[in-house]
């Protein structure tokens, strides 16, 4: 399955009308009463659902950290997440939530038995609604909001809709820091207005004991060879502006595997298949080729690597959510805003954009990454995955 592409919400010809048109006329029709932020703590907070259904992968591992601040607020509590159904199975990853919750985009990947769950779990009742919205505005997530029958709907009181006075979906419009901000803390800023906060900034996915000794089972299948790193290359992206050139890639790897006598693995997405041909001719034989696993099996491989090297996309995040030596390649993001927050994570930009990163800066990256890890007395990959690398 690996990672699927994104679909318009079913909601979106409706987000259209009534943002362009009826907005206004919606809030005093829907607008929820604004109320002081002390008063979930002193209500018996007991169930809380938490919408971060709207944005990508990446935008979605960066609010990890609110869901830890949330978990931390309210030992107690019973956590729900409303996601998008394409990165569900990372969600299920997620330590500081109870039940997901899968919002299907495409209207024809709901059947009635799945749709009537669904509805029934967003109307069981809660104490507190939080729309995580700090990239853009879902109509989609605040209108799940509603129907949810919270007793307390919390969200960011920025990204107001045209035609409105304010954020009427919320009892409660937390305000925003201004300038540049890393999106983890921003997410974490709506937390705030609520008293619940953390100084944590990393992002944190557990796999299953299960998927893990599959995956590594799977690596040792590829047989045996000399006792080096283990390093994952992704080499795909989204947004073609974020891509290093696949020819720097097959550099990178012929270039550990001299250095460090690394064994790789690669990956791409499922879109990308002329990515990976274009890898293959270029790079000297024996890299095992693993593709777009879905998105639990990859945070496995990532897991199960000494380092990773990714471009600037969702899987950057999922390879520093499990802890692994991640190197970044940014074109025009932010690292100051977008990047993992975490030592394990290098982040590297280019004067000219991504394709004017060199490859030696990259081989330099990895290293230092492998002699930090080595010092920390790691026990080394070849203890738990060793293979014969081949096409």
């Amino acid at each position: 399955m690996g990672i699927q592409p994104q679909r318009r919400s079913i909601f979106s010809p409706l987000e259209l009308a009534i943002k362009r048109r009826l907005i206004g006329w919606c809030e005093p029709l829907f607008g929820r009463n604004e109320l002081h932020a002390g008063i979930v703590r002193e209500m018996r907070t007991k169930r809380i659902l938490v919408i971060r259904q709207h944005d990508q992968l990446g935008d979605f591992l960066l609010s990890l950290p609110a869901l830890r601040s949330l978990r931390h607020c309210f030992p107690e509590a019973r956590i729900a997440l409303v996601v998008r159904e394409y990165f569900a199975d990372a969600a299920s990853l997620v330590p500081f939530v109870d039940e997901i919750l899968v919002f299907r985009e495409d209207a024809s990947r709901w059947t009635w038995g799945s749709l009537r769950r669904f509805w029934r779990s967003l109307r069981s009742g809660w104490d507190l609604a939080v729309v995580l919205n700090t990239v853009s505005h879902s109509l989609t997530s605040d209108l799940l909001a509603r129907f949810a029958r919270a007793r307390v709907v919390l969200g960011s009181a920025e990204r107001v809709f045209p035609g409105s006075t304010r954020n009427f979906f919320y009892d409660l419009n937390a305000p925003m820091a201004s300038g540049i901000r890393h999106q983890s803390e921003r997410n974490v800023d709506i937390l705030r207005y609520i008293g619940c906060s953390t100084d944590d900034m990393r992002e944190e996915l557990r796999v299953s004991d299960a998927v893990r000794t599959a995956v590594r089972g799977e690596i040792e299948s590829l047989g045996q060879s000399a006792h080096g790193p283990l390093i994952g290359l992704h080499i795909g992206a989204g947004k073609p502006a974020n891509r290093w050139p696949v020819e720097r890639f097959a550099e990178l790897a012929n270039t550990l595997r001299e250095r460090v006598e690394a064994r790789i693995l690669l990956f791409w997405g499922p879109a990308e298949e002329d990515l990976k041909e274009a890898f293959v001719s270029s790079a000297s034989a024996g890299t095992p080729l693993i593709g777009h696993p879905t998105l639990e099996r990859l945070a496995a491989y990532f897991q199960a690597c000494d380092a990773v090297v990714c471009n600037d996309t969702g899987v950057l995040h999922l390879s520093a959510a499990v802890g692994t030596p991640t190197v970044g390649l940014y074109g025009p993001a932010d690292q100051a805003e977008w990047k993992p927050v975490g030592e394990h994570v290098r982040g590297l930009s280019g004067a000219h954009g991504v394709s004017s990163i060199e490859v030696e800066d990259v081989v330099r990256a990895v290293q230092g990454l492998l002699e930090e890890k080595s010092s920390r007395k790691e026990p080394p990959a070849d203890a738990r995955t060793t293979f014969h690398p081949n096409h």
